[in-house]
C-alpha cells in the first residue's frame, strides 16, 4: 500500500470534503440577524479549509473570506460550498486572487438564493404538499408516503451531485446549471400546481357539488389573486377576507334566493 504524502494529503482532502458536507444539514442552526448563514457557512467550509491551508496565516485569512453576510437557499448550500472549497485550493496554488472571492462570492449566492426560491420554495415544495393533501383525500395513505420518500432521496441525491460538481468543476459548474434552465422548469411546475389546486377544490368541496358556487369560489380567488399582484391587496389581509367570505356565503346566497322569489 501507498502512502506517500501525496496519496495520504489526497484522502484527508476527501474526508474533510465529507465532513464539509454533512456540516450543510446543520448550516442553519447559527441563523442570525446580522450576517444571516454566514456562522453555518463558516462551520461547513471549516475541514475543507483546514486541510487546504496549511499555514495558520493563510487559514485565517481564509476564515474571514466567509463570515461576512451570506444568504442563499439552503438547499443550494451544499453547491456553494463545494464551489467555495475548489476556489480556495486555487488560491492556495495562486491560479485564483483571493481579492476577487468576494464580489464573485455574492453574486453567486445571491443568484442561487433567487433561483432556489422560485424553484424550490416556490414550486416544488408547493407541488410536494398539495400532491400530499390530494392523494391523502383520496384514500391513498400508501402514495403518498412513497411520494414522500422519492423526493426526499431525490432530495439528497441532488444536493450531493451538486456539492461533488461543485468540488470538482468550481465556478465552471454554473455553466451546466444554466443549461439546466431551472427557471423555466419551475413556471411549468406552477401550472402543475395550479392543476392540482383545483384537484383539492374537487375533493374538499361540500356535497352535492354545485357549479354556480364552484364558479363563484373560483372567480373570487382569481380576482383577489389580482388584487394581491398588483399590490392592492396583501397577502394575509386577501386571505382573510376569502375565508370570511366562505363563511358567510351561505347566508348571502339564502338571502338573495328569498329576495328572487318575491
Amino acid at each position: 500500500m501507498d502512502h506517500s504524502p501525496t496519496n495520504l494529503r489526497g484522502d484527508t482532502l476527501v474526508m474533510a470534503c465529507l465532513r464539509s458536507f454533512l456540516r450543510c444539514y446543520m448550516a442553519g442552526a447559527g441563523f442570525n440577524t446580522r450576517g444571516m448563514q454566514n456562522i453555518g457557512l463558516v462551520y461547513a467550509m471549516q475541514p475543507g479549509l483546514r486541510v487546504i491551508h496549511t499555514d495558520p496565516k493563510s487559514l485565517k485569512a481564509a476564515q474571514k473570506r466567509y463570515v461576512r453576510h451570506y444568504q442563499s437557499h439552503p438547499f443550494w448550500m451544499p453547491c456553494l460550498v463545494g464551489i467555495f472549497l475548489n476556489v480556495e485550493r486555487s488560491i492556495a496554488v495562486g491560479r485564483f486572487p483571493a481579492t476577487m472571492l468576494s464580489k464573485v462570492k455574492d453574486t453567486t449566492t445571491y443568484t442561487l438564493s433567487a433561483l432556489g426560491d422560485s424553484v424550490f420554495a416556490g414550486s416544488m415544495l408547493i407541488f410536494w404538499a398539495l400532491l400530499t393533501i390530494c392523494l391523502l383525500l383520496s384514500d391513498q395513505p400508501e402514495a403518498a408516503l412513497a411520494l414522500g420518500a422519492i423526493l426526499f432521496a431525490g432530495l439528497q441525491g441532488f444536493r450531493i451531485y451538486t456539492f461533488v460538481c461543485g468540488v470538482r468543476h468550481g465556478f465552471r459548474f454554473l455553466e451546466r446549471l444554466k443549461r439546466w434552465d431551472l427557471i423555466n422548469w419551475g413556471r411549468r411546475i406552477k401550472y402543475a400546481n395550479a392543476a392540482l389546486l383545483l384537484w383539492l377544490w374537487v375533493l374538499i368541496w361540500p356535497q352535492p357539488f354545485d357549479w354556480g358556487e364552484w364558479l363563484i369560489g373560483t372567480g373570487a380567488l382569481m380576482l383577489f389573486a389580482r388584487f394581491v399582484r398588483t399590490g392592492l391587496l396583501s397577502r394575509v389581509f386577501a386571505a382573510a377576507v376569502f375565508v370570511v367570505g366562505i363563511e358567510v356565503f351561505p347566508q348571502v346566497e339564502q338571502m338573495i334566493r328569498k329576495f328572487l322569489s318575491l
